[in-house]
């Protein structure tokens, strides 16, 4: 049996993390798999990973310190942040030293890296016998600067496996520009399961669900969601995640005295975000940016339509205007407010909606994503 080795930053809470986990388990079914995560930021793995997965924590003395850092250079806690500094350059260090080890002493038939430094390390310090794959789970979003870093990294990558077939595209013109013999695949991220159950779609209620960051857009969510409220009072929102911006999210939904109508759950639990779609009548994403958006395809699954900015390109590979929900150009919180009020005021349009959001979403299932993983690797 062949044994794949997949480096990741951390196991804790994220989409790529997410995708880590959900690949480690699809691999272990021909494959001895294990996955050495740099940073041990949870006592166990946020996401259910198989037993017969193996997993290595290269670093556990310490933890990331970033937000620590970015709370003491906001609040100008000079001692501080001279503190957490020092604690950051003796992470990235430690980060460097010890990852590029396991590289170089890696036993590996097979190698996948999940973020470009990981790439560009494997790249230098892998043995030439392994097969070397890079998975780029994040979008260049017209950064030509971060597409030139991510072609650079894969300088002696056998595979890079994009999450979007626009990615794929670009990063094949980008790659014939140079002599690299890197060649690029396109392979959705997974979804777990079809559930047998489906949303109703008779209850008002919106769902959001992700990261409490910049890049997600929550505000112009509550902004947009705001709007709605006013025109139909029998609105509801549920908003699950966690993160940076959650105080400022929550603070923006008391300043506009809503807090008794979104609620705002935190981090859940697979089962539980589950239980919310199944009630869920529309999924709204804000984000400025999206690679693939595996939560619109969790909501899909469940017969849920969905409304989305097109600036999240990821997004935009999957909702099918006007045929499984709606994409709104320009960032126009008015117009997609008002294509809340038309969707969640029309039943018919909102059955039709779903009924193709779910035929959609079964693209996307572990069987089909699997067979494209074994295909590659073999």
């Amino acid at each position: 049996m062949k044994k794949v080795s997949i480096f990741a930053l951390h196991l804790g809470y994220g989409g790529i993390e997410r995708c880590i986990a959900s690949l480690a388990n699809i691999l272990v079914e021909k494959y001895d798999v294990e996955i050495l995560s740099t940073y041990r930021v949870l006592d166990e793995p946020a996401f259910t990973i198989n037993k017969k997965v193996k997993i290595k924590y290269l670093i556990e003395e310490v933890k990331p310190n970033k937000e620590e850092w970015k709370s003491a250079l906001k609040n100008k806690k000079i001692f501080s942040l001279v503190k957490e500094s020092i604690k950051s350059v003796y992470c990235l260090l430690l980060r460097r030293r010890r990852t590029i080890r396991a590289i170089k002493r890696t036993d590996a038939d097979i190698v996948i890296s999940t973020r470009d430094l990981f790439h560009l390390w494997v790249s230098r310090h892998a043995p030439k016998r392994c097969k070397k794959v890079a998975w780029e789970h994040n979008h260049h979003h017209g950064n030509e600067e971060y597409a030139k870093k991510i072609v650079k990294s894969c300088k002696n990558i056998d595979e890079l496996v994009l999450v979007s077939d626009s990615l794929r595209n670009y990063y094949k013109k980008a790659m014939k520009k140079t002599r690299y013999k890197c060649h690029c695949s396109y392979i959705p991220n997974i979804l777990e399961e079809i559930p047998k159950n489906i949303s109703p779609l008779t209850e008002t209620r919106l769902i959001s669900v992700g990261r409490f960051s910049r890049e997600k857009g929550f505000p112009d969510l509550i902004d947009t969601f705001a709007m709605a409220y006013e025109e139909n009072p029998n609105l509801r929102l549920d908003l699950v995640g966690d993160g940076a911006q959650k105080n400022m999210i929550v603070d923006k939904i008391y300043e506009k005295k809503l807090e008794n109508i979104i609620t705002v759950h935190g981090f859940l639990k697979r089962k539980e975000i589950n239980k919310l779609l199944e009630k869920a009548s529309l999924y709204v994403m804000t984000s400025f940016t999206e690679s693939f958006g595996i939560v619109l395809i969790e909501a899909m699954s469940y017969g849920v339509p969905c409304i989305a900015f097109s600036s999240a390109e990821g997004a935009c590979d999957l909702i099918k205007d006007g045929e499984n929900g709606f994409l709104i150009r320009d960032r126009n919180t008015v117009k997609m407010k008002d294509k809340i009020i038309t969707v969640m005021e029309d039943f018919k349009l909102r059955r039709t909606l779903g009924d193709n959001a779910r035929m959609m979403s079964k693209n996307y299932t572990k069987e089909n994503v699997k067979e494209q993983w074994f295909k590659l690797l073999k």
